[in-house]
């Protein structure tokens, strides 16, 4: 916690689950044990001592959006608020340099007089002490024997009101000097002192401290002090009978009137002369609550944890369709973007496919890097108060075409490195915009033509989130699978498209080449129906939706062969040919002719040049395994050539090429 914003998200997050605990012990107000009334107080003492918004998990309700929200409108600082620890922390060295920076300093330099307010007044009461006269402890030996309780040292100050208990690690008891003290109030304070209530009260001083200039927290801190006498009020009351009770009550109603003074790491059966009313009633109506009251008070905090602890996740906002009104709502959706980490590589390589598809600012701004927050919403404003200020999201990804939707993208070559992961995402286009956004565009329809764009991208993790970087500009493709075959070959690689890795020899005039790619994807299919769907039955549509959890559910190798000619004939003089993969280890799939041409799972692929008159084919398959580890390539390709002319059989080995990979 460096500056006012991390403060006020734990301030507040602890605020919200102040008032909701307030409200369910006024619901149970006579239901439940003291114990219970104490002892809830745990859970928020829980939430204090967590830092707001850890884990993507926020109490009750999303503080850090509305903060982010509120941060980023008046402010115009789209950073990230990050509450590193629930207590505060030294902000950077140097003078303060916005009104905020001020507001922070002056918060601090509450908690620290604060502090030394509480530490002096405790100090000077442990010297007051210090001045006492041993007490005469015959009369606590009795008490603590009697009811099996440990002993402290006593001492008896002039001018004390009322008993209480001093310190946490060596506690005094302070007896008033000169006056004879209840055997009952010596119980309450030895009961105090079982059960450690002093190092309670110590830390909801320092809670009062850190959060001064919250009232709701100082009202929760009284009221827990309060219970916390209640709760020693009961446990006197379940040792005593009859007549003693009544004689508990008389003692307390004396103190109602009385000015105690109430110190840090101190318990005393005053309280400060305050709630004495109410102890009163608590103990005329008291009651042994039945054993399986317990059961049913650790079932309600159990109830009341998940709200309060583990709290609920974020959801992506978006701002759809806003002009200059939409400011807030444009505001809201950049901070659920920041407080959507994506948390995959997968979620993120997705999250930015589907932004390219939308041009969804948005979207492009939850798997963008914290720093560049500000620049995408100067951009998207932009737009929105243009003349497109009903496109508040718009934001341009330099995409050479329009893409086509039902398509979606796909991830090639994807490959692991020592910062995350590269890759190509490749959009299959509508339209192309061949010689630019401003000359006519071309139709994937026109003349068989099918036009994808393709950019190379790397995926790192930053902090707790993936983000992604492009690498270049976007460049434009065209297919050399036959359009008529569909778009959806592009699942199985496309020579046109950037090569994982290139294998090539050279033998008898001939340059032969693989192009070795593989292919990633997120299930994003969506299955949709419509009015006339018994008649039409159910069709399948891409998800637009970013995923920032997805995982890959597939992943596919592509090879594709040609052997060109580099002495004409070369091509006329095979007869057969085969292909097969080869490991680092050496291992690999053995070598086969099929008839015509063909290939393999494993993949081996063939075919007969002396029918086709070219050398040309390929082949694809799943890559196996769990599609989200990082793929292994072949180490080489090894081909056997046969000839028509009676020549002995070649084998080749193809190996990669300088520049045949993209990184």
């Amino acid at each position: 916690m460096t500056d006012l914003w991390s403060f006020l998200l734990q301030t507040l997050t602890a605020a919200g689950a102040a008032a909701f605990l307030l409200v369910v012990k006024y619901l149970f107000r006579d239901k439940l044990s003291p114990r219970w009334q104490f002892g809830i107080w745990g859970l928020l003492v829980l939430v204090l001592l967590h830092p707001a918004g850890q884990g993507g998990r926020y109490v009750l309700l999303n503080w850090p959006l509305w903060l982010e929200t509120l941060k980023a409108a008046l402010t115009g600082d789209y950073s990230l608020i990050r509450v590193i620890a629930p207590i505060p922390l030294p902000a950077p060295l140097g003078g303060p340099q916005t009104p905020l920076d001020v507001l922070y300093f002056v918060y601090v330099t509450g908690v620290v007089v604060l502090l030394a307010w509480y530490a002096l007044t405790y100090l000077r009461l442990r010297l007051a002490l210090r001045r006492g006269s041993p007490a005469d402890d015959a009369q606590l030996r009795r008490v603590a024997a009697q009811y099996d309780l440990p002993l402290c040292l006593a001492v008896e100050v002039e001018g004390l009101p009322s008993a209480f208990v001093c310190g946490v690690f060596r506690p005094v008891l302070a007896l008033p000097a000169g006056q004879a003290v209840d055997d009952k109030v010596i119980l309450h304070e030895l009961l105090h002192l079982k059960y450690h209530d002093a190092a309670w009260g110590l830390l909801i001083c320092l809670f009062r401290c850190l959060h001064w200039c919250n009232p709701l927290l100082w009202y929760c801190a009284d009221r827990a002090g309060n219970d916390a006498e209640a709760l020693c009020d009961q446990r006197v009351l379940e040792r005593l009978e009859g007549e003693d009770r009544r004689d508990y009550g008389r003692i307390l109603l004396s103190m109602a009137s009385g000015k105690y003074a109430r110190a840090p790491g101190t318990s005393s059966m005053a309280n400060g002369g305050r709630n004495i009313r109410e102890r009163i009633e608590a103990i005329a109506r008291f009651k042994r609550y039945p054993a399986g009251m317990a059961l049913a008070s650790v079932c309600v905090a159990l109830v009341l944890l998940f709200p309060l602890v583990l709290g609920q996740g974020q959801t992506l906002a978006k701002a759809n369709s806003l002009g200059h009104s939409g400011e807030l709502e444009f505001h809201t959706a950049m901070a659920s973007a920041r407080l959507t980490p994506c948390t995959t590589a997968a979620g993120a390589l997705d999250t930015y496919g589907k932004a390219v598809i939308e041009q969804d600012g948005i979207y492009r701004a939850l798997c963008a890097p914290i720093d560049q927050q500000a620049d995408l919403a100067a951009q998207m404003e932009s737009f929105a108060h243009g003349p497109d200020n009903w496109v508040h999201e718009h934001w341009e990804s330099g995409l050479p075409g329009y893409p086509d939707q039902a398509a979606g993208y796909f991830l090639y070559n994807l490959t692991e490195t020592d910062s995350g992961h590269t890759a190509v995402v490749v959009f299959p286009l509508q339209l192309a915009y061949l010689d630019g956004p401003d000359a006519p565009p071309v139709r994937e329809s026109e003349e068989g033509h099918a036009y994808t764009a393709w950019q190379a991208v790397r995926a790192e993790r930053q902090g707790d989130r993936w983000v992604v970087l492009p690498q270049g500009d976007f460049h434009l493709a065209e297919l050399q699978q036959a359009y008529d075959d569909g778009v959806s070959l592009l699942t199985w690689g496309d020579p046109a498209l950037p090569a994982a890795v290139t294998y090539a020899a050279d033998v008898d005039g001939l340059r032969l080449e693989i192009v070795y790619q593989t292919i990633h994807t997120v299930d994003n299919t969506v299955e949709t129906s419509n009015s006339m769907s018994w008649f039409f039955g159910t069709s399948t549509s891409f998800d637009t939706t970013p995923k920032p959890n997805a995982l890959f559910d597939s992943a596919r190798e592509s090879y594709d062969f040609i052997g060109t000619e580099t002495v004409p004939g070369a091509a006329d003089l095979v007869n057969r040919y085969a292909a097969a993969p080869v490991w680092a280890d050496g291992s690999g799939p053995s070598l086969e002719f099929g008839s015509g041409q063909g290939s393999s799972s494993d993949g081996t692929f063939w075919g007969n040049a002396r029918d086709s008159g070219s050398l040309q084919s390929g082949g694809g398959s799943g890559l196996g395994g769990d599609p989200n580890e990082a793929p292994v390539w072949p180490d080489h390709y090894r081909m056997v050539l046969s000839y028509v002319d009676g020549r002995e059989e070649q084998t080749v080995e193809l190996r990669p090429v300088e520049g045949g990979d993209v990184p």
